[in-house]
C-alpha cells in the first residue's frame, strides 16, 4: 500500500489581495476596500484540496524565508499535508502575487513575481519522493524538475495529472509521461495553433498518447476527451465573490476523483463544484469545502451551459 494517495510538485505562492468596487479603466484610479495577505499556488492550494477531500497528500517545492513564506508554511502546516521535501530556502523571497479583486464580478487580475532562488533542481528530485505516492500532480513550472517527476512516475505506472497555463521552454519533455491533461483554456490552442478547442485537445491527446486531454473554462465550466469521445460539464452558478484559486481546486478534486474511479462526466461535474464554492469566498483556498457541501451543490443549483460546448460534446 502507498504511503500517499497524491504528492504535487510545483508552486506555492503568498498573495495580497486588493478588493476594488469595480477594475480601474486603464490609467484610471480606483479606491481599495480591503487588503489581505493570503496563501495560494497551484499545486499547493491543490493539495490542500486533496487534503480536505481526506486524502493521504505529500507536497514537494521550495518556500522563502521572509514573512511570505512564513505565513505560506504555516498555513500548509495546518492541512495534515507531509511537508518532509518542502525547502526553505535562506535569503529568498516567497513567490508573490498582487491581486485585483473587481467587487462587482468576483474575478480578478494578477501580477506575480518568483525569485530565481525559488528553482527546484532536477536533482533535488528521487525516486523515492514520488513513488510513495499513488499519483502525482505537476504544474509547468521548474520545467526540468516536474518533468523528471513526471518520468519517475510513468516509468512505475503511476498516473501524472498536470496544470498548466501557458507554454514552458521545454515543456514537450513533460507531455509524454502525462496521463491526464488539465489545461487552461488559452493552452491547448496556444500549443496546437488551432483555434477551435475540440480539435486543439484531440491534436494534443493524439501525439502525446495521455488517457484524457482537458481544460477549464471559467464560468463556462470545463471540456475533457477521453476514450475518443468529448464531455463537457456546464458550471455551477454561485455568489461569486473572487474566482482566484478556483482552477487549483479543480484540478485538487479532478485528482481526488480520478482516484476515486469516477467516470468522466462526474469527475468535471464534482471538480466544477469544488471550484464553484471555492468561489464564494476571498482568497485562493477561501472556499474549500468537502464532499458534502459539494454534493450539496451538484444536487440544487443552477448550471451555466454554453450552447457551442453543449451540441458539440455527449
Amino acid at each position: 500500500m502507498s504511503q500517499f494517495d497524491i504528492v504535487g510538485v510545483g508552486l506555492n505562492a503568498t498573495d495580497t489581495l486588493l478588493i476594488v468596487p469595480k477594475f480601474p479603466a486603464y490609467a484610471g484610479k480606483e479606491p481599495f476596500s480591503q487588503e489581505i495577505l493570503s496563501p495560494g499556488g497551484q499545486v499547493a492550494s491543490a493539495m490542500v484540496a486533496c487534503a480536505k477531500l481526506g486524502m493521504r497528500v505529500k507536497y514537494i517545492g521550495t518556500c522563502g524565508d521572509d514573512e511570505r513564506g512564513r505565513i505560506q508554511m504555516d498555513s500548509l502546516s495546518g492541512t495534515g499535508i507531509n511537508l518532509d521535501h518542502v525547502q526553505v530556502r535562506k535569503g529568498c523571497a516567497n513567490q508573490s502575487a498582487y491581486i485585483i479583486i473587481d467587487h462587482s464580478t468576483g474575478e480578478r487580475t494578477v501580477l506575480w513575481r518568483r525569485p530565481d532562488g525559488l528553482q527546484l533542481d532536477p536533482a533535488e528530485i528521487t525516486p523515492e519522493m514520488i513513488t510513495c505516492a499513488r499519483m502525482l500532480h505537476i504544474d509547468g513550472h521548474d520545467t526540468p524538475a516536474v518533468a523528471k517527476a513526471a518520468q519517475i512516475a510513468h516509468s512505475n505506472g503511476i498516473p501524472v495529472t498536470v496544470d498548466v497555463d501557458t507554454i514552458y521552454h521545454g515543456f514537450d519533455k513533460v507531455l509524454p509521461n502525462v496521463d491526464y491533461l488539465v489545461a487552461s483554456s488559452e493552452f491547448p490552442v496556444s500549443w496546437t495553433n488551432e483555434r477551435d478547442p475540440f480539435k486543439a485537445l484531440e491534436m494534443i491527446q493524439e501525439e502525446y498518447g495521455m488517457r484524457c486531454a482537458a481544460m477549464t473554462l471559467g464560468a463556462h465550466g470545463s471540456l475533457a476527451r477521453m476514450d475518443g469521445k468529448f464531455v463537457y460539464s456546464p458550471a455551477f452558478v454561485v455568489n461569486c465573490v473572487d474566482t482566484t484559486g478556483a482552477g487549483d481546486v479543480f484540478h485538487g478534486a479532478f485528482c481526488y476523483s480520478v482516484l476515486q474511479g469516477m467516470p468522466m462526466r462526474q469527475i468535471l461535474d464534482f471538480s466544477n463544484a469544488m471550484a464553484a464554492l471555492n468561489c464564494t469566498a476571498i482568497g485562493a483556498r477561501g472556499g474549500i469545502k468537502g464532499i458534502v457541501e459539494a454534493k450539496a451543490l451538484m444536487a440544487k443549483a443552477e448550471r451555466r451551459i454554453h450552447s457551442d460546448f453543449e451540441t458539440r460534446a455527449i
